[in-house]
């Protein structure tokens, strides 16, 4: 009677445990993932880690054959985002999770393999899981980690390895049992691989929260730039009105004279140029968009200065569900592109076309092609902080929207379309 009541006590203690095995390893994972809509998928996910936690894995056991595909589908199916990234970071922690249990199923022995000893190796998993996840948590964001396309595409390459070397060393030596050599040899492989893994594992968590810190600051440097900007546009104005009240009095005197002389025409000719005056023309309006406003002022204004004629058509909402750096980005690198085009030909003319209409942002821009394009259309200009990345750096971001970015030349004329989807901007 008194075994029994134990064994239910301990057995109930193995359940709880590898509940908050399931813990550890959601806490772990939620800064790297987006959770689709309603608590269904979180207890889902949650579940999940608990019953991969509680797979008994060993060397030369196919049971983690058997975990790999439940394990993959229900973590995809639970989250939402780009497909690259929630594959790669699936890998991680799949390679993580059976390193741990590989490790102590395997080389945690004891006389009586009971569910006593059961539990001692789902608390070391407890105590491994939890150590990790006090180890990692300073370092996590407020928000959800974000990486471009490009960077998720290299952490996924990355993660195959440790995932090859996993799958290698425990299913590959399933005929260990053949003899005591084949045995020793396979003991001696996990090993040395499944530290390995396990290493390799907390290594890319940690590549993986050290490039979204870069990627913030570059978005950060992004920003600054756009801002500068705009304030650069706020000093010119500003100039320009103080100058223009500095020679007011000089003008009333003008036109006063002009109006003693009785010449009504020449008055009349010197206020129309007064009232061309940049100062009191204001700020330029394309559209609602503030962003894009600032940027198509300030390109606007450099291509007055440089002789470039601007054939501007834009159509965008107040809001959009592109951030203010990813369009300034993309606004900004095409009119540089074009303006660096046309800068050696007869015909200095750029036409732009940007709107938000049936759940798509459509940019496109068209310039004469000069003779020489410079490698992947990276500009020469000197913000490069705020914009100069290229056409490489514009298709990663219409990449990251689900977008597309095409190029052409046609008729002696280089064209740039961006296609974005929109939905939200165009439902509101």
């Amino acid at each position: 009677m008194g075994i029994s009541i134990l064994n239910a006590f301990l057995y109930a203690l193995w359940c709880v445990d590898i509940l908050v095995n399931g813990f550890f390893l959601y806490r772990l994972c939620g800064p790297f993932i987006a959770f689709r809509k309603g608590r269904f998928w979180k207890v889902l996910f949650l579940l999940t880690f608990a019953g991969s936690g509680g797979m008994v894995i060993w060397i030369g056991d196919p049971n983690l054959l058997y975990t790999l595909p439940v394990y993959f589908l229900l973590f995809l199916l639970c989250t939402k985002g780009d497909i690259v990234g929630r594959l790669a970071v699936c890998i991680i922690f799949f390679c993580l999770e059976m390193s741990v249990c590989a490790l102590l199923d395997t080389y945690v022995q004891v006389p009586d393999r009971s569910l006593l000893y059961d539990l001692l190796v789902r608390l070391l998993r407890t105590a491994i899981f939890g150590a990790l996840w006090l180890l990692l948590r300073r370092r996590f964001p407020e928000q959800q980690v974000r990486l471009s396309r490009r960077l998720w595409k290299l952490m996924l390459a990355l993660a195959v390895m440790p995932l090859c070397a996993l799958i290698a060393v425990v299913l590959l030596t399933f005929r260990k049992h053949e003899s005591a050599a084949v045995d020793a040899l396979a003991m001696n492989q996990g090993l040395v691989v499944l530290p390995f893994v396990l290493l390799t594992s907390i290594v890319l968590l940690s590549a993986v929260l050290i490039l979204a810190d870069h990627e913030q600051l570059e978005q950060s440097s992004r920003l600054a730039g756009l801002r500068e900007v705009y304030y650069q546009g706020l000093r010119q104005q500003e100039r320009q009105v103080r100058q223009l009240r500095h020679d007011l009095r000089n003008h009333l005197t003008v036109i006063r004279g002009l109006l003693e002389k009785e010449d009504i025409q020449g008055a009349a000719e010197y206020l129309d140029e007064m009232a061309g005056s940049p100062a009191l023309r204001g700020g330029r309006r394309f559209c609602e968009n503030e962003t894009a406003n600032v940027v198509l002022a300030a390109k606007a204004e450099a291509m007055e200065r440089s002789g470039v004629t601007a054939d501007f058509a834009v159509s965008l909402p107040k809001e959009l569900p592109v951030a203010d750096t990813d369009l300034a980005a993309l606004l900004g690198n095409a009119l540089d592109n074009a303006i660096e085009g046309v800068a050696h030909t007869a015909e200095k003319k750029i036409v732009l076309r940007c709107r938000a209409d049936k759940g798509l942002l459509m940019l496109r821009v068209e310039n004469p092609k000069g003779a020489a394009v410079a490698p992947g259309l990276a500009t020469t200009k000197a913000d490069k902080a705020a914009h100069g990345f290229g056409i490489p750096g514009m298709r990663e971001i219409a990449e990251r929207y689900h977008g597309t970015l095409e190029t052409a030349v046609r008729d002696g004329k280089f064209e740039l379309l961006v296609c974005l989807p929109v939905h939200r901007a165009i439902a509101k």
